[in-house]
């Protein structure tokens, strides 16, 4: 089972987990172990509340495919069981993130002080450029 939320939490039936080989470098190891582990978590055949499948499924993360499927490769460690917790905890981290909910940017615009201000410095930086040009005799 894992613990999403105190009211929200997932049936580990609903998650599929399978050992792949690693890659990359490990020597002689990574061509004989499979240590690395393959996740997959359908989020409209799961049993999340609503909200949260309608805001992972809006999402745009590489990591969820367009079935709304999220996949996750965890090879990190050189134990399954070390791969096996950090893909878990990446799942339970992208399903969290869905749930916060951001608030509205506000556009705002400089004031004329502020816009003065900026002109002004780069006047100034534009005369200490031209000083270092070529001395006319």
């Amino acid at each position: 089972m894992l613990e999403i939320s105190q009211n929200v939490s997932i049936p580990d039936d609903q998650i599929e987990l399978s050992a792949i080989r690693a890659q990359g470098s490990g020597g002689q190891n990574v061509n004989k172990v499979s240590s690395a582990i393959h996740l997959r978590f359908d989020i409209k055949a799961s049993s999340l509340p609503a909200f949260y499948k309608m805001q992972l499924l809006n999402i745009k993360d590489r990591r969820i495919s367009k079935e709304g499927v999220i996949i996750i490769k965890a090879q990190k460690f050189r134990t399954q069981e070390k791969n096996r917790l950090d893909a878990l905890a990446r799942l339970q981290e992208i399903i969290k993130s869905a749930a916060v909910i951001q608030k509205p940017r506000r556009p705002t615009k400089p004031s004329k002080g502020a816009k003065k201000r900026r002109m002004d410095s780069k006047t100034l930086r534009g005369k200490t450029k031209s000083l270092r040009g070529k001395v006319i005799e």
